[in-house]
């Protein structure tokens, strides 16, 4: 993936507008680490490593709004940005994880 995705701002929404999103049908990508996925993740969330997104992006959806989601929202951002230049409807959870535990959102270990 290139730097410019990363220093173009995507769309980004808090945690709370994505648990509204999600309720109305958006998928979550997970684009973290492995290691970060096993630890804890939230339900239902579709896991492709940042590193992967590019050459897995025909493994989402077209028909329905993507959040993307990381620990702090950095990494996200980029792969919302690469999503979006795809051709998916994407947006970033601004803060991740951070905002995602701080909003009472549910996760699985």
């Amino acid at each position: 993936m290139s730097v410019r995705h990363f220093f173009r701002r995507p769309p980004a929404v808090t945690a709370a507008e994505a648990q509204r999103l999600i309720a109305d049908g958006a998928v979550v990508v997970d684009v973290r680490r492995v290691q970060d996925w096993h630890r804890a993740h939230i339900p239902g969330a579709i896991h492709i490593p940042l590193g992967e997104l590019e050459d897995r992006a025909d493994e989402l959806p077209e028909d329905r709004m993507l959040v993307t989601f990381c620990t702090g929202g950095l990494l996200s951002s980029g792969a919302a940005n690469l999503l979006t230049e795809l051709g998916f409807e994407a947006t970033n959870m601004a803060r991740g994880l951070i905002d995602w535990r701080a909003a009472g959102g549910e996760l699985v270990s």
